[in-house]
């Protein structure tokens, strides 16, 4: 049991990648956990066999659609009452060449934009009003280093620029709220052993040609950035509020 416990914490995206990584770290900490997903419940569902029974709620809520966040906070609410944490993790990557047609462009900026950002403020929004009237709170947002460096790919302008806006209004609401002890935080990792990872490294010659690209030859596992997310969440990292952590071994330094 740690600082976390009794704490109740809405991950979203949690059947695979960091999202699923973040709930089975969160398991043996005696955290209460809200696990979104979209598609896979087996998922989210595996990633929380470590929890006792009655302390992890599976939410199903669709991001890509307008009122798919404004559903998922309404549902975490109504089973958790006082939220404590909000890890915006959920993210799509869609690709579009700059020369792509018309049709084609627009509907990889529209989803990038629709659930890395809008659906993404819906939900910060939300947190935001809940915290002030429950005495504070805190947001880890899951950026990427994409959003300071751009996209390594040039098919990947609409993901790099989705991940940009939402790291400025998550900034935003660290500066607005601090004073009311509404925390948030930004991790920017590069790239993570993740199948969406996979999907970046196959347009730049495959996994081995793009772990030679990075600093220490390897890609981030996910569990290091669940580790983060649990300091962050537990609150004794308060003056880290407004911080944008870089974790990409040491492959983007600034």
């Amino acid at each position: 049991m740690t600082e976390l416990a009794g704490r109740t914490i809405l991950v979203t995206g949690a059947s695979a990648g960091i999202g699923r990584a973040v709930v089975e770290r969160l398991a043996p900490t005696g955290a209460r956990v809200i696990a979104h997903y979209r598609t896979r419940a087996d998922g989210a569902r595996e990633a929380a066999a470590g929890f006792a029974p009655g302390m992890a709620h599976f939410v199903h809520a669709d991001l890509s659609s307008q009122t798919g966040a404004a559903e998922l906070w309404e549902a975490a609410v109504a089973w958790g009452g006082r939220i404590d944490v909000v890890v915006l993790n959920a993210a799509v990557m869609p690709k579009a060449e700059f020369d792509a047609p018309d049709d084609e462009w627009d509907a990889a900026l529209d989803e990038a934009l629709q659930v890395n950002t809008r659906s993404q403020l819906v939900l910060l929004r939300r947190a935001v009003a809940h915290f002030l009237e429950a005495g504070g709170g805190s947001v880890v947002g899951m950026s990427s280093w994409a959003a300071q460096r751009g996209a390594g790919n040039a098919n990947l302008a609409a993901y790099a620029a989705s991940k940009a806006a939402t790291a400025a209004a998550i900034k935003t609401v660290a500066r607005a709220y601090a004073a009311q002890d509404v925390l948030a935080y930004l991790i920017a990792p590069g790239v993570v052993d993740t199948q969406m990872s996979a999907s970046a490294g196959a347009d730049r010659g495959g996994r081995e040609a793009f772990l030679q690209t990075l600093a220490m030859q390897e890609m981030v596992p996910p569990a290091e950035i669940a580790e983060l997310v649990a300091l962050l969440a537990g609150g004794r990292t308060r003056h880290l509020s407004g911080a944008t952590i870089d974790v990409n071994g040491a492959s983007y330094i600034r």
